[in-house]
């Protein structure tokens, strides 16, 4: 009887010590996992706040492209502008030089339409294109007389820009008289 109650107790005692140490293997399991969760958590924290610490400075990045852009855009216009109103002046400045230095008769489009329209309805003559071309030679020697004058003020007056510019007016005249003189020699034919 003795033997039965020491063996009860000694297995008693065993079963005790086994749920003991089952339950600290729970307990230690537990606390693996609640520490594999809790670095898990952190992990992921540490992955959201780098994404968006990389979403920042991307568009930051994108902001400072996007207004290196918009002012290299507005420098562009600001030049083309400025380039534009260079133009603008400098061709004021030359029509108003041609007014001041034009001597006259210069042809518009409206008399070239005219001019034009006369010689569609009927050919002139020869003896009226002979008239026409003596007109226009006596212009020109009229202007070359201008230019050429030994008046020591006037040319002095005459500054390399705007005696090119006179050389310019004088060379449509002159093609306009090629144009007349062959015209001649073509009804002539």
């Amino acid at each position: 009887m003795l033997r039965t109650e020491e063996r009860q107790r000694l297995a008693r005692e065993r079963r005790e010590e086994r749920e003991k140490q089952h339950a600290a293997k729970e307990t230690q399991i537990l606390e693996k996992e609640r520490k594999a969760k809790l670095q898990y958590e952190k992990q992921l924290e540490e992955r959201q706040r780098k994404l968006k610490e990389m979403k920042q400075k991307e568009e930051q990045r994108r902001a400072a492209v996007e207004e290196k852009r918009k002012q290299k855009i507005e420098e562009e216009k600001e030049r083309y502008e400025a380039v534009l109103h260079r133009t603008l002046e400098r061709n004021q400045r030359l029509e108003t030089r041609q007014k001041r230095w034009s001597w006259g008769g210069s042809v518009t489009p409206d008399s070239e339409g005219k001019t034009g329209k006369q010689h569609c309805k009927r050919s002139p003559s020869t003896a009226n294109l002979k008239q026409a071309e003596a007109a226009v030679s006596k212009r020109l020697s009229s202007s070359a007389a201008l230019l050429n004058a030994s008046d020591g003020t006037r040319r002095s007056q005459l500054s390399p820009l705007d005696s090119s510019v006179i050389s310019r007016l004088l060379a449509p005249t002159q093609a306009s008289l090629a144009r007349s003189k062959s015209a001649a020699t073509l009804s002539a034919d």
